[in-house]
């Protein structure tokens, strides 16, 4: 089985931390020493990303799914930012019962629009991004991230903390940025919401460009766990927000 870098840190109850697309999970640098102090934190590089690098034969999400629960502990929180927001709902739609509470930040059941979604990203932007992959994978990341902070009350930070980190666990493989970018086009897990009953915090920034936080509103509708919107953060609360990010998280664990 493909093995996996994941490193442990802190003392309490255990929370596993899953980052987004192109990145590695040195991205939770900013809550880490936070968290650290109340919980047992396992930050998980995905295949392909940070210092895991080897590649499974199928970058499917429940591939990813099982993966990740080879190496965590049996029973934990589980926090997905982003892409890793999918990644933990399909871990919590496989292995319930190995959840304690979920939380997703900056996600969504289904990123790209659908003609009963609109809450969702236009499938042309995700394609510009696929296509400019080949050409020019760094200068693509460098975009990719420059958007997940436009409007933040903190954009120029971010943006500064997250260019920081882009490239300092090495270079992501390029399998591992095409597939990911190919679940984010293509997997909708809404049909399989309502088998979810385990306790669910939905954290967003009301200026994300990626997540309209419209998708919050039809969820809340919907009666899928609770939502959060920060109302000057876009798509890393976590990075412009941490203090209060954590407070929230805590909270909602405890």
């Amino acid at each position: 089985m493909t093995s996996l870098h994941v490193e442990s840190l802190g003392t309490g109850p255990d929370i596993a931390l899953i980052h987004g697309w192109g990145l590695h999970s040195g991205i939770w640098d900013s809550v880490l020493a936070l968290l650290g102090s109340s919980f047992r934190v396992h930050l998980v590089d995905l295949p392909g990303f940070g210092y895991s690098r080897e590649m499974p034969d199928s970058y499917r999400l429940d591939v990813l799914s099982d993966l990740l629960w080879a190496q965590l502990p049996e029973r934990c929180h589980l926090m997905g930012w982003s892409l890793g927001g999918l990644v933990a709902l399909q871990m919590a739609l496989d292995k319930p019962e190995r959840i304690q509470r979920l939380i997703t930040v900056a996600s969504s059941p289904c990123f790209v629009e659908r003609e009963d979604w609109r809450s969702a990203m236009n499938a042309a932007v995700l394609k510009q991004f696929a296509n400019q992959l080949g050409t020019d994978y760094r200068t693509t990341l460098k975009r990719f991230i420059a958007i997940q902070t436009m409007g933040s009350a903190s954009a120029r930070k971010d943006l500064k903390a997250l260019q920081g980190k882009l490239f300092a666990r090495g270079e992501p493989h390029p399998d591992a940025l095409t597939q990911g970018l190919k679940l984010l086009e293509q997997v909708d897990l809404r049909s399989r919401l309502s088998q979810l009953e385990l306790p669910w915090l939905r954290i967003y920034g009301r200026l994300d460009a990626l997540v309209p936080v419209a998708s919050a509103y039809e969820l809340d509708e919907a009666g899928y766990g609770q939502s959060s919107i920060f109302a000057k953060a876009s798509h890393a609360p976590f990075l412009s927000h941490p203090e209060v990010f954590v407070q929230q998280v805590e909270e909602f664990l405890q």
